[in-house]
């Protein structure tokens, strides 16, 4: 892009974010398959497997056409596990000649499998990881499935040293107190970045159709007797982490503000506040095209019924972006993985939300 044309991408951020009517999207998330090969106590989309629904290669292209207007520059693959679809480095392929950085999450079961092709078409790669492991597998309720991570990692590296794959973990009541465990762990099995982020038990995301009830709640979230643990324990990492380099993505005051969190379920203290705008920044486009502005609001539409660019300016998605308070709404109060990208702010494989 020519400088002309990058200040004029990031002027048309500025007008989204101040007219809630968008003109560009820097980031968007598809979900390209519906399924998941891991089967994790924190999540529930593994229990609609048998209907599983993905994107083809048709409803990207089309997409396709909504994001070069939009200025798109990533599209961070989500799921369910995005490796499950059949076609998986078709969709990366058609975003790619766009010049459009893909970006994937996955669970890490099958990357030596696709070890190739990974670096040549992906840009980068967070894995998840839930702890040493005997707790990885545990949680993730699926045997050797530490150990498969670990191998598909060192396949990558094999192939290119340089190659960015970072973490992600989700701590409660079943892997906070390892949380030290957890990073000496990425950081022996040679992973750039680590970031954490506490359990989302309260909304309908992640396949719950039903919410979850009290018991089911108690069993992930941090019990209101151990927050004292958690604080101890998180004060203790932002101790040790000073020659860490930028090893914990999370700054010291947004790590304890996952002790804030839970304590806030417990009803003891507001929710941390929620510095977000990923409503006027980013989109998602589910398995089946269903659009939502993130994660946890409700639908705006569907790419496979309208263009995405007019469903995303659509007079309902437009009254929604206008009304909303991040700061006061209930949804966003519990939200576990803001965002938020000022108008200057670039995407790439070293920066990813």
């Amino acid at each position: 892009m020519t400088i002309a044309g990058t200040l004029y991408h990031r002027f048309k951020r500025h007008r989204s974010l101040q007219t809630s009517v968008i003109k560009a999207m820097p980031l968007v998330v598809l979900m390209p398959h519906s399924g998941c090969n891991c089967r994790c106590v924190m999540c529930d989309i593994w229990k609609d497997n048998q209907q599983r629904q993905q994107l083809t290669a048709n409803d990207i292209s089309q997409l396709l056409v909504s994001l070069k207007k939009l200025g798109t520059q990533q599209v961070l693959m989500s799921g369910g596990e995005a490796l499950l679809h059949p076609a998986f480095f078709q969709l990366c392929d058609i975003l790619r000649q766009e010049q459009i950085s893909v970006v994937l999450l996955s669970t890490g079961l099958t990357l030596k499998k696709h070890a190739q092709l990974l670096t040549e078409k992906v840009s980068e790669i967070i894995v998840s990881l839930d702890g040493d492991p005997a707790t990885h597998d545990r949680i993730r309720n699926i045997a050797g499935a530490f150990d498969l991570l670990q191998e598909g990692v060192e396949a990558i590296r094999s192939i290119n040293p340089a190659y960015r794959i970072t973490a992600r973990t989700v701590l409660h009541q079943l892997n906070f107190r390892i949380m030290g465990d957890i990073i000496r762990t990425a950081k022996k099995m040679g992973l750039n970045q680590i970031s954490f982020l506490p359990a989302d038990v309260s909304s309908h995301a992640f396949n719950r159709e039903v919410l979850w009830s009290g018991d089911r709640q108690q069993e992930i979230m941090i019990a209101k007797t151990e927050l004292p643990d958690l604080k101890n324990i998180l004060e203790r990492v932002n101790e040790e982490r000073q020659a860490d380099n930028g090893f914990i993505a999370e700054s010291a005051d947004r790590l304890m503000q996952i002790h804030t969190y839970y304590s806030a379920l417990h009803g003891l203290q507001s929710f941390p506040y929620q510095k977000c705008n990923a409503p006027w920044v980013s989109a998602v486009v589910e398995a089946d095209g269903t659009i939502r502005p993130c994660f946890f609001h409700e639908a705006m539409g569907n790419i496979r019924e309208g263009a995405f660019n007019d469903i995303l300016n659509s007079e309902q998605a437009i009254r929604f972006r206008k009304n909303l308070d991040v700061a006061s709404n209930p949804t966003c109060e519990k939200c576990v993985c803001r965002l938020y990208l000022s108008p200057g702010t670039t995407l790439s494989s070293n920066h990813t939300p």
